[in-house]
C-alpha cells in the first residue's frame, strides 16, 4: 500500500510539474483604479486555487463547531439520564 501511495504522490508531482512548465507566459490582471499585477499564470493559478481552499475551509468552519457544540450537549443529556437512571458506569451502557 505505501508502494501505491508513492507512485500516485509522484504522479500527482509529475503532473503539477509539468503544468507549471507549460504555463510559464506573464499574465496581467487588472484592478480597480488602474492598479495591475503582473506575473506568471502558474503562481495567479495557484493563488486563486489556495485563496478558494481557504474560503471553503472558513465555510465549513461554523458547520464544524456547530455540530461539535451539538455533539456535546447531547453527551451532556445522556449522562444526566445516566444520572438519572442510576447508571454511572459507561460499560452497561451501548454507544
Amino acid at each position: 500500500m505505501r508502494y501505491i501511495s508513492w507512485l500516485s504522490q509522484m504522479f500527482i508531482f509529475i503532473i503539477l510539474l509539468g503544468f507549471a512548465l507549460k504555463n510559464g507566459q506573464a499574465v496581467t490582471l487588472h484592478y480597480f483604479f488602474g492598479y495591475e499585477w503582473q506575473s506568471t499564470l502558474v503562481i495567479v493559478s495557484l493563488l486563486f486555487f489556495a485563496i478558494g481552499a481557504g474560503l471553503g475551509i472558513l465555510a465549513t468552519l461554523s458547520i464544524w463547531f456547530r455540530q461539535r457544540r451539538e455533539i456535546s450537549s447531547l453527551k451532556r443529556e445522556i449522562s444526566d439520564i445516566r444520572k438519572l437512571a442510576g447508571k454511572n458506569e459507561v460499560a452497561d451502557a451501548p454507544v
